[in-house]
C-alpha cells in the first residue's frame, strides 16, 4: 500500500506520452486532412484501451502511488469502455472536423486529455485524486466546447458550461472537505472505516454527503442540475457534444461508486433517499419536455437526463434494509445500462454528422423528414437507434431497462416496486419521441433533396455500431456478466 508501483499506472504515463506526442507532431503537419494526427490519437486510445483490457482479464486488484490509486477490474472494465467510445467519436467526427474548420491537433490532443482525466477518475482511491480527474477531464471539455471561437452558439454553451461545471466542482470539493474535516482522512478505504466506527458527528457526515451528491448530480446531469445539459449539448459542436455524452458517463459512474459506495456506504441510507429523488426528477423532467423539443441535439439532451434517471434507479437499490445482498446485482445492473446508452449514444450523433454536411447541421428533427426515401438503410439504423433507447426488445436498451427494473424488483421491498413501476410508466411515455423521429424519417415527405455522401469507413462504422446495438441484446449475457464480475470484485476489496 506504501510503494509507488508504477508498473499499474502504464495506461496513464502511455496515455500522457502520447498526448504530448500528437501536440508536437501536429506542430509539423501541414496538410488540412490531419491524417498523421488523427492515426497518433487512435493508436494512442488504442494502447491505452488494451493495457486496460489486460488488466481486466488479469482480475487482480492493486494499489499504486502509495495508495492514491487502486487498479481493480471495475476501473479497468470502464476505462477500456471509456477509451473505446472515445476511438468511435474521434471516427465519426473526422469528416464533419475537416468541413468546419476544427480538424486540428488541439481537438486530437485535448481528446486524450478528456481520456486521461477519465482513468484517473476510474482508478482514484483518494478524494484528491477525484477531483485531480475531474478537473483534467472539465478543463479539457470547457476548451473542446470553445473551439469554434467565430461560432456565437458554441462559445454560449461554453461559458455556461464553463459556469455550472466550476458552480458543481465547488459543491463536490465542499462536499469532501466536510468528509475530511469529519472522518480526518482522504483516503477513500479509510473514510469508510472511519464511518463504520460510528462515533463521528451523524449531521456533519449527512451533510458532506448532501454538497457530494449535489456534485455527482450535475456530472451525471440529473435534475435538479441538468440545466447544462440541454443548452451545451445543442450549443457545442456535435462531434464535442458525443465527446461529452459518451465517455465521461463512464467516469461520472466511478466515482459514484468510489464516492458512494466504496467510501460512504455507510451511509446508503441518506444517499440512496437523495439518488432516488434525483432518479424520479430526471425521469420526469427528462421524459416530459422531451416530448417538446424540435431540435434533434436539445431532444437527445432530455432524454439523456431521463436515461440516467435509470442509472440512478439502479445505484439506489444496492443496500436495502441495512444488508448488501442485493449490492452486486444492482449496480452491475446499473453498470451495463450505462454501457448500453452510450453504444446507442455513439451511433445517434454519430449519424446526426454522417446527415451533416458544409453549412448543413441537420440538428432539427424535420430534417429527417423523408429520409427513408433518400437513404433507407441510414433509416434503417436510426429506427435501431431509436427504439434501444425507448427500450424496444431486441435491442440493448431494453435489456439494460430490464436489467434495472430487474434489480429493483428482486429487493421485495414495496417503495422500490412501485419505483420500477414509475420507471416503466416513464418508459411508455418516453416512446412517444423516439417513436416520433421514426415516424418523420419513414412516413413524411423529404424536405432536403441532397443525397447521403460518406466516406465508406464512416458509413461502416455506422452500420456496425447499429449491428452492435441490435446483437448485443438478445447476446447480453457476456457483458452483463463482465460488469457483474468487475462490480463483485470491487466491492470485495
Amino acid at each position: 500500500m506504501t510503494s509507488m508501483n508504477w508498473s499499474v499506472v502504464y495506461p496513464e504515463i502511455w496515455l500522457l506520452a502520447m498526448a504530448c506526442v500528437v501536440l508536437l507532431a501536429d506542430l509539423f503537419i501541414s496538410d488540412a486532412e490531419r491524417n498523421t494526427t488523427y492515426g497518433f490519437t487512435q493508436v494512442a486510445a488504442a494502447g491505452f484501451g488494451l493495457l486496460h483490457l489486460e488488466g481486466f482479464t488479469s482480475g487482480m486488484t492493486t494499489y499504486a502511488m502509495q495508495g492514491l490509486m487502486v487498479v481493480d477490474p471495475m476501473g479497468e472494465l470502464l476505462a477500456f469502455f471509456a477509451a473505446v467510445a472515445v476511438m468511435v467519436t474521434l471516427a465519426y467526427a473526422r469528416p464533419t472536423l475537416a468541413e468546419r474548420d476544427m480538424n486540428k491537433g488541439e481537438f486530437y490532443m485535448l481528446a486524450l486529455f478528456v481520456l486521461l482525466g477519465i482513468s484517473v477518475m476510474c482508478s482514484a482511491n483518494n478524494f484528491l485524486v477525484v477531483y485531480l480527474g475531474l478537473e483534467v477531464m472539465s478543463l479539457s471539455l470547457y476548451a473542446l466546447c470553445a473551439l469554434r471561437r467565430d461560432h456565437a452558439v458554441a462559445t454560449e454553451a461554453a461559458m455556461k458550461y464553463f459556469v455550472l461545471g466550476a458552480l458543481a466542482s465547488g459543491f463536490l470539493l465542499y462536499g469532501l472537505s466536510m468528509m475530511y474535516g469529519a472522518t480526518g482522512t482522504l483516503d477513500i478505504p479509510k473514510v469508510f472505516e472511519q464511518i463504520g466506527t460510528g462515533r463521528i458527528n451523524k449531521e456533519v457526515l449527512v451533510f458532506g454527503v448532501v454538497f457530494v451528491v449535489a456534485g455527482l448530480g450535475f456530472k451525471l446531469g440529473a435534475v435538479p442540475f441538468h440545466m447544462w445539459v440541454p443548452d451545451v449539448y445543442q450549443g457545442a459542436p456535435t462531434a464535442v457534444t458525443l465527446l461529452i455524452g459518451g465517455a465521461p458517463k463512464f467516469a461520472a459512474f466511478a466515482i459514484t461508486i468510489r464516492l458512494l459506495v466504496e467510501g460512504m456506504l455507510g451511509l446508503a441510507f441518506d444517499w440512496q433517499q437523495m439518488l432516488i429523488v434525483l432518479a424520479v426528477g430526471s425521469l420526469a423532467v427528462g421524459n416530459l419536455a422531451a416530448i417538446a423539443q424540435t431540435n434533434l441535439k436539445r431532444m437527445l439532451a432530455y432524454s439523456t437526463i431521463a436515461q440516467m434517471g435509470f442509472i440512478l434507479l439502479g445505484l439506489a437499490a444496492g443496500v436495502v434494509s441495512g444488508n448488501t445482498l442485493s449490492a452486486g446485482n444492482a449496480y452491475s445492473s446499473a453498470m451495463f445500462y450505462l454501457v448500453a446508452y452510450v453504444l446507442t449514444t455513439l451511433g445517434t450523433f454519430g449519424l446526426i454528422m454522417v446527415l451533416s454536411r458544409q453549412g448543413f447541421e441537420s440538428e432539427e428533427i424535420t430534417d429527417l423528414a423523408g429520409l427513408a426515401k433518400r437513404s433507407p438503410w441510414i433509416a434503417g439504423v436510426m429506427t435501431v437507434f431509436m427504439f434501444s433507447l425507448a427500450g424496444v426488445p431486441p435491442m440493448i436498451g431494453f435489456f439494460g431497462k430490464l436489467a434495472v427494473i430487474q434489480a429493483l424488483v428482486t429487493t421485495n421491498v414495496p417503495g422500490y416496486i412501485w419505483l420500477a413501476v414509475l420507471a416503466v410508466m416513464f418508459s411508455l411515455i418516453g416512446a412517444f419521441y423516439y417513436i416520433r423521429v421514426v415516424k418523420v424519417m419513414w412516413f413524411d415527405e423529404p424536405l432536403q433533396t441532397a443525397p447521403v455522401a460518406r466516406g465508406h469507413g464512416v458509413t461502416a462504422l455506422l452500420a456496425l455500431n447499429g449491428a452492435a446495438v441490435l446483437v448485443f441484446g438478445p447476446l447480453s449475457g457476456g457483458l452483463m456478466a463482465m460488469c457483474r464480475d468487475a462490480i463483485v470484485k470491487a466491492l470485495a476489496t
